[in-house]
């Protein structure tokens, strides 16, 4: 089992595990020895997590998820089959936490205040005539 919070855990037998090879440099042991891994899981199969927990995570997902709402986290940061394997469930893991969190409440819009429009007025105007004392002198003030 994968817990995730004290509510939401996952049995692993959900998860599906291929190993592929790598791809980029690493000699001949990259042709050889398949240490990359693509860790599945279908996401609307599950009866555990809340529907409200699913959508944000189809959300925070993007492109790893599939039209059938399958996650897919490919990782193939190190050079060991098992090192690979932790990292992805540690991402899902990760993944699903950041989705079990209870988004931020809406932002309410608020107006200033008068005296911070006085304020901001008045430093305006201040500003205005610090600039205009800058000017050339023109030829109507001969």
């Amino acid at each position: 089992m994968l817990f995730i919070t004290p509510r939401i855990s996952i049995d692993e037998a959900e998860l599906t595990e291929n190993f592929v090879r790598s791809s980029g440099a690493g000699g001949q042991n990259v042709n050889k020895v398949s240490t990359a891994v693509e860790l599945r899981f279908s996401i609307f199969e599950n009866l555990t997590i809340p529907y409200d927990v699913k959508m944000r995570l189809i959300k925070l997902a993007g492109r790893r998820v599939t039209q059938e709402g399958v996650l897919v986290l490919f990782v193939q940061t190190h050079r060991t089959q098992d090192m690979n394997r932790k990292a992805a469930r540690e991402r899902f893991v990760e993944l699903l936490q950041k989705a079990a969190a209870p988004p931020p409440p809406p932002r309410i819009a608020t107006k200033p205040t008068r005296g911070a429009v006085k304020r901001r007025l008045v430093g305006k105007a201040i500003r205005a005539t610090v600039k205009s004392g800058r000017k050339a002198p023109s030829l109507d003030d001969e």
